[in-house]
């Protein structure tokens, strides 16, 4: 926009120009009449008076010139004016139908989703929340647009390798709008240890593992785009450019297609609370946190049927997160999800969202 304001601005200048450079002529470098009235040398009266008609025509006709030129730049005003109006409307025009195509999208998306019965919004980020309620399980959907690729960070429990805290106490201690768990882990000595290969802040913690069985990879990117799966190279991770992510398995999506789920994570359990995360094509993403009584496999919803479920929404990529009584869902201060544990499982990696 500054580009063509600037054209039009040198257009109105050369255009006009020539119409200032008459006028300065005519004010400062006008003809002038010397008059010798010694006693040797005078002028008759009739050259005087033809004099005077002269300096009143050539003054007649500069005046009709000024006001001739100050008409044309007027009119030349008024078209750069006019012309102005006319492209700041084809920008605005332009810019409201680049923004149709994500419009629609979103809209389409959206309303496999359902009317958001909770939503925030900021320059940073969007947040919207729905319930999820086929009828065989029950839970809840959130769907982030980050703007600003900082709205997103993973946290580590305490700050320290070993470390666990609710979702909620990483939520309020880092000041964050919303928050879900993120990782599995392993316990050990009273400590817990995130799963294989975790990188905070594009660092990794305690170094790449490749993947093996199951496992896999999932985070963010430094632009803000959800990466993930398995990697068995060091170089193809670091490709990718991570900025922060955890492990846990399986893989449910990739590239709109179902990734074969292993039979052991087919039933063990078959039912169980489940937090997901998976990206839409504009990137927007989809995290559905599944409520369960237990871990007993007897309530919550099975990976096939999330599979099912994130197809249907659209989804694009989605990585199954550590579930059962780890299912964390924190949204504006309150806790949403009902914990299988009856409260909320202190874990070593969360995913946190800032307004």
């Amino acid at each position: 926009m500054r580009l063509q304001v600037k054209q039009i601005n040198r257009f109105f200048l050369l255009a006009t120009a020539p119409f200032i450079g008459v006028l300065f002529c005519l004010i400062f470098i006008h003809p002038s009449v010397k008059l010798n009235m010694n006693s040797s040398s005078y002028l008759p009266s009739g050259s005087i008076h033809d004099t005077s008609k002269d300096i009143v025509l050539q003054l007649n006709d500069a005046e009709e010139i000024v006001n001739s030129t100050l008409s044309t730049i007027r009119h030349t005003s008024e078209l750069y004016q006019k012309t102005l109006d006319t492209t700041n409307n084809i920008v605005k025009i332009t810019i409201s139908q680049a923004l149709q195509p994500e419009y629609i999208y979103n809209k389409r998306i959206t309303s496999k989703l359902g009317t958001p019965y909770q939503k925030v919004t900021s320059e940073r980020i969007t947040l919207e929340l729905f319930k999820v309620n086929p009828g065989v399980y029950q839970g809840h959907a959130m769907k982030v647009k980050l703007k600003d690729p900082k709205a997103m960070k993973m946290s580590l429990g305490s700050d320290v390798i070993g470390g666990s805290e609710t979702t909620a106490a990483a939520v309020q201690r880092y000041g964050a709008i919303a928050g879900i768990n993120a990782g599995g882990f392993a316990d050990g000595k009273g400590k817990r240890y995130p799963l294989s290969t975790t990188i905070m802040n594009g660092q990794y913690l305690t170094g790449f593992e490749s993947s093996f069985k199951d496992l896999f990879f999932v985070g963010l990117d430094k632009s803000g785009k959800l990466i993930g799966g398995k990697f068995h190279n060091k170089e193809d991770l670091d490709y990718l450019n991570p900025s922060f992510g955890a492990t846990f398995v399986p893989v449910l999506l990739h590239n709109g297609q179902k990734v074969p789920i292993p039979v052991q994570w087919q039933t063990s359990p078959t039912r169980a609370p489940r937090t997901v995360i998976g990206n839409y094509k504009d990137d927007q993403l989809l995290v559905i946190v599944i409520d369960g009584y237990n871990e007993s496999g007897g309530s919550g919803a099975t990976l096939l049927e999330l599979q099912d479920r994130l197809l249907q929404l659209g989804v694009r990529d989605a990585y199954n997160l550590d579930g059962g009584g780890s299912s964390s869902l924190i949204f504006n201060g309150r806790v949403i999800n009902k914990p299988s544990d009856g409260s909320l499982r202190p874990v070593p990696t969360n995913f946190l969202f800032f307004k």
